[in-house]
Parts: C-alpha cells; structure tokens; sequence
C-alpha cells in the first residue's frame, strides 16, 4: 500500500473528495445550459473544474504548477476522474474560451442546493429585535491588475482593476448575489438591482448612499441602515432622550429631515429619517447612521451597521486564502472564471467547516488542512478533527516497523 492510501480509509484523494460535493447532475446541468461542452473532445469543463480548483486549494502561482501538481501519478490522475492531466496551453485556451458563466451558475445553484444546510448551521450573531427577518450585508473590494497585461481592466491611468461586488446574506453567512466589474465602477452601480423583497433589512457603507435608491427602498418597504455622507444638508425634527449612565458609545439619536435641494427634487425630503451617532473607540471617531427605521433600539442600529464586518472578513479571507490576486490568464473570461470557482471553493470549504468539524476551526486554518492534505487519501472528517498543530509520536509498534514501498503512489 502506498504512502497516500495508508491513512484513514477512504479511496479518494481529498480533493476528490471536495469536488464531489458538488453534485453530478447539477454540474451536468450547468454544463449543458451553457454548451460548454460542445466541440470537446479532451478537456472539458469538467476538467477545467478540476484543474481550476485543484490551483485554489493548493494556491498554485501559475498554469505550470496546476498540470505538474495533477501529474504526479497516473493513479493520482484517474482518482481524480480524469483521463489525463492537463497541459498548460490547453488550460489556457479552455480558461481563454470557455463560458466563465458556466461557473457563475454552478456557485448559485450550488448556492440554493445547500443553502438550508448552511443556514442551519450558521454561527452569525443574532440580534434580538429583528430575530427571523432578511439582513443583507452589501460591499465590494477591489483586486489590482497590470493594466499593460489585463488592458480591459481598466481603472486608473496606469493601474488596472477588477471590483468584486458582494450581497452578504446574514443567515446564509455566504455571498448571496456576487457581481464582477472593472474596478471604476462605483459601488453604487455594482448591482443592477438594490432593491429588495419586502421588510429585507440593507446595510452598507456610505458609498451607496444616494437619495434615489433610499426612496425606492422606502417604496418597497426595505429597511436601510447606512453612514451619511458628512456634507449632507438636514434639519432636526426631534432629539430622542437617551438613557444616563448606559450605552456610552450612543452619542446622539435624533430623528431628521433631508433639506438639500437634491433631497427636495427626488422626495426624500418628505420622509421622516432617524441619525443615530456611534463613537468607536477603536478608531476615535465618530460615524453617523442613518436609516428609515424609526421604532428600533438604537442599539439595533448600532449593531447592524457593525455587522458590516463580517462581509469586509469574507473579502480578508478569500483575498488569503485562494488564489484571487495571482491570474492563471489575462482574458476577462478567464479572470472571472477563476473567480467564481474560487467562490465555489469558499462555499465548499464553508460548509465543511460548519458541519464536519467538531469544535469551531477558522476558515484559514482549515484552508491551510486541505492545502497540506490535498493529496493524501484522508476522510474530510479526520482533516477537519485530527489534523492538527503540534508534534505527534507513532504508538503503533506495527507503523514503526513499516518499510515504505519504492513506489509511494502504487495502489
């Protein structure tokens, strides 16, 4: 028995494993949604699925890395369901030409064909007064590129960039809407729709602060929570009485009228908003929120718009831990097709942090298992458990005694 089929039964390597979760017939039906199959012979886009998340979880620099990490045994390659490893000019034509909508489909029906799941076994702090609604998280990041080499992305007079714009769901933990633009696309044209279904609570940054959108929001009857822009013109209606002694960091609640002549022409000005002032220690300042919700806790208030966090940790982790800022490809196809598989992995690796490991693990240092283990035929349950820092010593009188075969890849 060979090196990597000695430990803790299962006949597939670990990324095989991983792959697998995503369902055969849910991939077929992407594939032939899309005809990204049409015309193939060798690689097809399951093999580009295979070689694209093989290079994220093993965080590969470049195209050569992929097809030399696949090669590594024959055995390695038909565990894999592949019948041969890819070469790096036909990984580069098929990230080049195929579909990278193929992929955006597979991570949103993968998406709904999990999502019970991941909702019920989601860790998101929940705060007791809008217990059981919708709160969507909205941001974006921006990925830098050489605008000399990716000259469709243009951002800057010499810089290129691509913006990655995110709607986070709160209970899904998980992006629930995702949206790639050249990085000088405004935040607030990220989305071609930021409107919501009924009583959706919206939280963001000021970027998206824009009269316009908060009456159609109003109009909907979805709830924002945002930061005002510090130059924004308005009238105090009536100053809410807080509590002495409490809630320090509550500077102010106050509810307010929009007087700018902007505010005039769009609406907004006829409708009652509340501003509640949070001082945070952190960065000794003060940030002003804003919102429609007038009856809330002001401290509701405060948490929400604190909950933007979250998203800004989702873009920190897939930034660190997938291969997001190293392209396989200079093509607009072949960029977003690494992308959207990288969410994939994120999705994959999401859920089996939240249901296989035992005690709570962070997303990187469960990254970091898979990218150690990604060859070895480990069950993902022993990865999650009992892969783990620290020196180990052999007990077993018969593994001390183990002589390894030449051949460490033989079956």
């Amino acid at each position: 028995m060979g090196l990597f089929r000695r430990n803790k039964n299962n006949k597939k390597p670990l990324i095989r494993q991983i792959i697998d979760l995503v369902p055969r017939w849910l991939f077929d039906s992407c594939t032939s949604t899309y005809q990204t199959d049409k015309g193939c012979s060798k690689y097809k886009t399951y093999d580009q699925f295979v070689a694209l998340t093989f290079g994220q979880l093993n965080k590969c620099q470049s195209l050569n890395d992929i097809s030399a990490g696949i090669g590594v045994s024959e055995v390695f390659i038909e565990d894999l369901n592949l019948r041969q490893s890819p070469a790096r000019s036909t990984m580069s034509d098929g990230n080049k030409k195929r579909n990278w909508q193929v992929f955006e489909s597979m991570y949103y029906r993968l998406l709904s064909h999990y999502k019970a799941v991941l909702k019920k076994h989601h860790n998101t702090h929940i705060i007791k007064e809008i217990k059981g609604k919708s709160v969507k998280l909205i941001d974006s990041t921006v990925i830098s590129l050489c605008l000399s080499m990716f000259d469709w992305a243009k951002f800057r007079t010499a810089k290129g960039g691509i913006k990655l714009h995110a709607a986070w769901d709160d209970m899904l933990m998980i992006p629930e809407i995702v949206n790639i633009s050249e990085a000088k696309v405004h935040d607030r044209y990220g989305f071609e729709q930021l409107v919501f279904p009924k009583d959706t609570i919206i939280v963001e940054d000021r970027a998206y602060f824009d009269f316009t959108l908060m009456l159609n929001r109003i109009n909907a009857e979805n709830v924002f929570v945002t930061r005002i822009k510090s130059n924004t013109a308005y009238e105090t209606l009536e100053e809410l009485d807080l509590p002495e002694g409490v809630d320090q960091h509550i500077l102010k609640d106050e509810i307010i009228r929009l007087t700018s002549d902007k505010a005039i022409e769009t609406g907004i000005s006829e409708h009652k908003l509340r501003l509640v002032h949070v001082y945070k220690e952190d960065e000794h300042k003060v940030i002003a929120i804003i919102t429609n919700q007038l009856d809330w806790e002001y401290n509701t208030i405060a948490e929400l718009y604190k909950k933007r966090w979250d998203i800004e940790l989702f873009f920190k982790a897939i930034k660190q831990n997938l291969q997001v800022k190293t392209f396989w490809g200079t093509s607009e196809n072949a960029v977003k097709s690494q992308l959207y598989v990288a969410l994939i992995c994120y999705l994959l690796l999401e859920l089996i942090k939240r249901t296989m490991a035992k005690i709570p693990t962070a997303f990187s240092n469960l990254s970091e298992k898979i990218r150690f283990c990604l060859y070895h035929y480990l069950s993902l349950h022993y990865v999650c458990n009992e892969v783990r820092e620290g020196a180990r010593k052999v007990t077993s009188k018969k593994q001390r005694e183990l002589v390894f075969e030449k051949n460490l890849f033989s079956g």
